[in-house]
């Protein structure tokens, strides 16, 4: 009895785990006969430019498809390809204090995406994408402060152009 017991759990288990190949916890729904991504160079259009802001953008997108997919990096001829520009990087004041200066400030970092599935056309994008990160008024936007705005800005805006373009969320 405890011998087949034995087999029944190992071939349960066994189906279990090839089960799991056809669901993924990022919610990507990726087709079969997709393998490949390119993540073309974002241009900085924006008003206020900071510089290195497109190539730190392209890194992030890139990484976060890398460690949510299985797909593979390529420089040209993906089955999915990304592009687009930066529109707009600003700094505003959100709130003010009684003597008229800003309590805090808001960095706002806009993005347009173009996005190509070649594999099924119907499946293509193009659609701008915001996020913002708030900082104390007294503060100056720069060294290590600088570089958590952008990570938190980066970390959502590439979230919901995976989303977007892969969950269909």
């Amino acid at each position: 009895m405890k011998k087949y017991f034995l087999y029944f759990s190992l071939l349960a288990f066994s189906f279990l785990l090839s089960s799991c190949g056809f669901y993924s916890f990022t919610g990507a729904s990726i087709p079969a006969d997709v393998k490949t991504y390119q993540v073309n160079r974002f241009e900085n259009n924006a008003l206020l430019v900071e510089p290195g802001l497109e190539r730190d953008f392209k890194l992030a997108l890139e990484d976060l498809i890398q460690n949510q997919t299985n797909l593979n990096l390529v420089p040209s001829n993906g089955d999915l390809v990304y592009e687009g520009e930066i529109t707009d990087y600003r700094i505003s004041p959100t709130t003010a204090t009684s003597q008229n200066t800003a309590a805090q400030n808001r960095l706002t970092i806009s993005v347009k995406v173009r996005f190509y599935n070649r594999k099924k056309e119907d499946d293509d994008l193009e659609q701008s994408f915001s996020f913002f990160y708030d900082y104390g008024g007294s503060s100056l936007l720069s060294g290590s402060q600088k570089t958590t705005a952008h990570e938190e800005i980066f970390e959502r805006l590439t979230q919901d152009i995976f989303n977007a373009t892969l969950a269909k969320w």
